[in-house]
């Protein structure tokens, strides 16, 4: 399935600043466009909803698993673990937010309409 045009046409403005494909087309966003889901590239969204999904991605999928791989072998508290899971989740995307906040800035890239 195509992705939709509206992301097409965004991913074809981001393809001519230089900025790599997997940064600008990331693996989960490519998910949603193949499923038909318009969600914007994340170089055209603000700060906070860059941070709530780049962060409750990574989050979920880091703490799933570090559960099952590790933690709960290890004998960690569900607690401690769901601590560790919030904590890299945050910091993940707030790194990811502000990454994508420079290079939208950098490139002079409007918000999405």
């Amino acid at each position: 399935m195509p992705y939709p045009q509206a992301v097409n046409e965004a991913l074809e403005k981001l393809a001519t600043t230089g900025i790599w494909r997997s940064n600008y087309a990331p693996p989960v966003y490519r998910l949603l466009w193949w499923a038909g889901i318009s969600v914007p590239p994340p170089h055209f969204v603000g700060f906070v909803r860059n941070f709530v999904f780049s962060g409750g991605v990574f989050g979920i999928a880091w703490g799933a698993i570090m559960w099952f791989g590790i933690w709960s072998h290890g004998g960690m508290s569900a607690l401690h673990a769901a601590c560790a899971t919030l904590f890299a989740g945050v910091f993940f995307g707030l790194v990811m937010a502000l990454y994508y906040r420079h290079g939208a800035r950098k490139y002079q890239l409007a918000q999405w309409k």
